[in-house]
């Protein structure tokens, strides 16, 4: 939503000016992109469309591993600047494909423990500025939705969007009561698009799912209906209107935070009407400058309402980009866009606080467990590599002053040592960190010495003394709770040895041996019988498609030496993979 202040005008004014600015939009983008700026959509050129994506990545991903794909031999220079040019076509394609692959690569732009960070890098330029649709559109579906025209409803209404995005566009207006709005209307069609287009992916998650290379580690059935929860809850904007609601009574006591109201007699799932706040973007430094406010100030406010969220209100901004920030006349914070939010469960501070101490004790089993508890990691089934890369991240990283650290750095190598492991950050976390990065680079525009940490070290200690004055109680306290908790497991280990002798006295205990050699005679012994299959299946096809030649049905013949061409092709990577297989023991 656009934080810009534009006149409105009376709806009987010429619509000349609206059809000249999409036309010039228009002329930004390639003839064939935005096929699917439409109300009635194709379900089979959507299957061929999005296919032909996927399988075009594929194909290079397959290439990325072949040395002789690459001129002059393979060298990682030369693999990072394909991932690169395959990262800004990915980007262009989601582009072209539409609202549902914009969203799902914005989504994906948090997600840098899942895929490389050439793709992370362009997925977050990956911008949503879209041709807007007709304004008769827009019409036609405040009339369907509210019932009534939209001469009657608003005194005045702009033909032409403050934004346009892949959802929907924004529009200002004014009530019959003098009140300055903006209507924000869904794109048409959106959630039939939607539709075909989940259906769709669902099909091609389940093939990286159920895929031997890109499947091993990753729960990508997870991720899609994570991202099927999100993409249904932006676009039902009686939700964002809640949202909304929720998010300024956190802050009504709070003067320098700004949220739009919500005027629900104008709002319907496909229609949200808010109050008409305008302000400076966040990011306009120099327009910041000229209005006489403090930069620093600002910088300071947004890394504190960002803090408040998180910590005190549990209920917080998922997507705080600067297009989503505006400063007012006299310096307070507004708030645009509500559709994407998070949620911290309510024994966070507990659970951060312990995170907090394993921290400052450096030890990874603590700081595991609470991060579990927290939801910042999924657990697995052996959390050895977890443990391993956490203890590793406390001896490298935290030797820092705790208001010396980077958020952006820390995210950074949180995501590096994640990425390829057998673990995965949720969406509520990734989403916060993303947040957190985003607000520490606007800080820094507004301010050069601005430091996130150092903004955030009051909320850590109010974490830390559980809300108590910061007198050391808290510390003892922790001390104390440590010591019982050893005294306990103290006294109760011989019973757990006496319950362990117990379990394995009637065979509840299963002890699991794996002999490596017996695997690998195993597997070759299963191979060379799949091996021979495929040879007899060699021998019978030629031996058929050579008597049919012999015969003159050559096209028949044709077809059956493609078949045994397949079995000598699955026969030749049967035995590389067993060779590979024998070099790896």
């Amino acid at each position: 939503m656009s934080a810009l202040s534009q006149e409105p005008v009376n709806l009987k004014q010429n619509k000349e000016r609206t059809v000249a600015t999409q036309r010039d939009l228009g002329k930004l983008y390639k003839d064939k992109a935005y096929r699917w700026n439409k109300e009635n959509y194709s379900r089979h050129r959507r299957f061929v469309d999005i296919w032909s994506f996927v399988l075009s990545l594929m194909t290079g991903l397959w290439l990325d591993g072949k040395p002789w794909s690459y001129p002059g031999g393979m060298t990682d220079e030369k693999r990072a600047a394909r991932r690169k040019t395959q990262a800004i076509w990915i980007r262009d394609t989601f582009l072209d494909l539409g609202p549902t692959f914009i969203k799902v690569g914005q989504l994906f732009s948090t997600r840098a423990d899942l895929f490389p960070s050439e793709y992370v890098e362009e997925l977050s330029k990956l911008q949503d500025r879209v041709p807007a649709f007709s304004y008769e559109q827009v019409e036609a579906i405040i009339k369907q939705d509210l019932g009534k025209p939209v001469a009657e409803l608003f005194n005045s209404f702009d033909p032409i969007p403050l934004a346009a995005a892949s959802l929907g566009q924004v529009h200002k207006a004014q009530l019959h009561s003098g009140e300055e709005v903006v209507v924000k209307v869904q794109r048409p069609g959106l959630r039939k698009l939607f539709t075909i287009d989940l259906q769709i992916l669902k099909g091609i998650t389940r093939y990286f799912q159920n895929h031997p290379e890109w499947g091993r580690g990753r729960d990508w059935l997870g991720i899609y209906e994570e991202c099927c929860r999100i993409l249904w809850e932006e676009i039902d904007y009686l939700n964002e209107g809640k949202n909304a609601d929720t998010f300024r009574r956190n802050f009504r006591s709070d003067d320098w935070v700004k949220v739009p109201r919500v005027y629900w007699r104008y709002t319907t799932p496909r229609v949200v009407t808010l109050e008409y706040l305008p302000g400076i973007k966040i990011s306009h430094y120099e327009a910041l400058e000229a209005a006489g406010l403090d930069r620093k100030l600002i910088a300071h406010l947004g890394a504190k309402a960002y803090l408040q969220q998180l910590l005190n209100d549990g209920f917080f901004h998922a997507d705080p980009h600067p297009g989503n920030i505006a400063v007012n006349a006299e310096g307070a914070l507004i708030f645009y866009d509500f559709g994407m939010m998070g949620r911290i469960r309510s024994n966070v501070r507990e659970q951060l606080m312990q995170t907090l101490f394993g921290i400052a004790q450096k030890d990874a089993d603590r700081v595991v467990t609470s991060l579990v508890e927290l939801g910042a990691l999924s657990p697995v089934d052996d959390m050895g590599p977890v443990r391993r890369s956490i203890q590793y991240m406390l001896d490298h990283f935290m030797d820092k002053p705790f208001e010396n650290q980077s958020v952006a750095d820390i995210s950074e190598d949180l995501y590096e040592i994640a990425y390829d492991q057998p673990f995965r950050f949720p969406a509520t976390f990734t989403f916060v960190m993303r947040a957190f990065s985003t607000l520490e680079g606007v800080g820094k525009g507004l301010d050069p010495d601005f430091n996130f940490m150092e903004v955030a070290k009051p909320f850590a200690m109010q974490i830390m003394t559980n809300g108590n004055t910061p007198d050391g109680n808290s510390f003892l306290n922790e001390l104390g709770r440590q010591a019982a908790q050893v005294g306990s497991t103290a006294l109760g280990l011989p019973r757990r040895i006496e319950d362990t002798i117990e379990k394995l006295e009637r065979g509840d205990l299963r002890v699991r041996v794996r002999s490596i050699e017996s695997d690998r005679i195993l597997r070759r012994i299963s191979s060379i019988q799949l091996g021979t299959n495929y040879t007899l299946l060699i021998s019978a096809f030629t031996l058929s498609a050579t008597i049919l030649f012999v015969n003159g049905n050559v096209g028949l013949a044709l077809v059956v030496v493609l078949v045994a061409a397949i079995a000598a092709f699955a026969l030749i990577r049967l035995l590389r993979r067993l060779d590979r297989f024998d070099r790896m023991l």
